[in-house]
């Protein structure tokens, strides 16, 4: 049996269980809520969780691979932790479910375009930060009308139903901002790229994704505004000695040219002008 799948011990017997994982040598997270699964991170097999729906950050594709730069981090990460990348079991971590898998053991960790905040950190604990992004639009390449964040007045702003992104505009930015909201970005892009819409808005790092894609190629641009500080972690069960060894392979991939490279090759094409890459544990507000 794999041991990343062992099975929740029993109360009568918790107390012998946990020994007996200690004295064999088993990593265990501490509890960080009620129900919370310890998991050893031994064997062959690792879980990962990831976005499925965001090009140049995680993506599952229709032939069942997995790419975006959350994926090369990921899969960097797991081959420092003794795993070949065949040893992974990629999961779906949707925005509103990343601290349950984790506090449930259902993932080792979690790499989603999963920004480091207050609230996250009484639930979870965090590797990195291992990308600073920020809030951006994405704008038609030939549109030379929004040059700053206040042109964005009496424009169509578009982001996905339940994000704060475009709220964030109309309260603090451009409050005379037109916001649409859309089922998902992909709608968005095809909005702006017809003409109904004006500007999408989210994080740079996903719209850099998405404008990626060779369907959208030279069709868009980037405002490079800087809105807002996102300072992307990876999300580990509270108390997890995991945390100390991401942050040791995080080192390992700036240090050895990895993350320049999956940079590139995911953010290119859309010519995104990342920061360079994060110090452990510093936390741009």
């Amino acid at each position: 049996m794999n041991p990343l799948r062992t099975g929740r011990a029993t109360v009568a017997v918790a107390a012998a269980v946990v020994l007996s994982f200690t004295s064999a040598g088993f990593a265990s997270g501490a509890s960080g809520a009620a129900g919370d699964v310890p998991r050893d991170h031994g064997g062959d097999e690792i879980t990962v969780g990831i976005k499925y729906d965001q090009p140049g950050i995680g993506l599952k594709t229709p032939d069942g691979t997995y790419t975006g730069f959350d994926v090369d981090v990921a899969t960097y990460i797991a081959k420092e932790l003794g795993h070949d990348p065949s040893d992974i079991v990629w999961k779906e971590a949707k925005s509103a479910d990343r601290e349950t898998l984790l506090q449930r053991g259902d993932v080792d960790f979690i790499a989603a375009s999963y920004s480091i905040n207050d609230k996250r950190l009484e639930k979870v604990d965090f590797a990195g930060p291992y990308l600073l992004a920020h809030q951006d639009v994405l704008i038609r390449a030939d549109d030379d009308s929004i040059k700053q964040p206040s042109d964005l007045n009496n424009k169509k702003l578009c982001s996905v139903t339940g994000s704060t992104s475009a709220q964030n505009v109309k309260d603090k930015i451009a409050p005379d901002a037109q916001l649409q909201e859309y089922g998902g970005y992909s709608e968005c892009l095809t909005g702006l790229q017809n003409g109904v819409i004006d500007a999408v808005t989210t994080d740079d790092s996903i719209l850099a994704g998405y404008a990626s894609q060779a369907e959208f190629k030279d069709k868009f641009k980037l405002g490079g505004f800087k809105m807002s500080n996102e300072n992307y972690g990876i999300g580990v069960q509270k108390g997890s000695d995991l945390k100390a060894k991401i942050n040791t392979a995080l080192e390992k991939m700036v240090a050895d040219g990895s993350w320049d490279a999956a940079v590139e090759k995911n953010f290119g094409p859309a010519g995104y002008q990342n920061e360079p890459a994060p110090k452990i544990g510093v936390i741009v507000k």
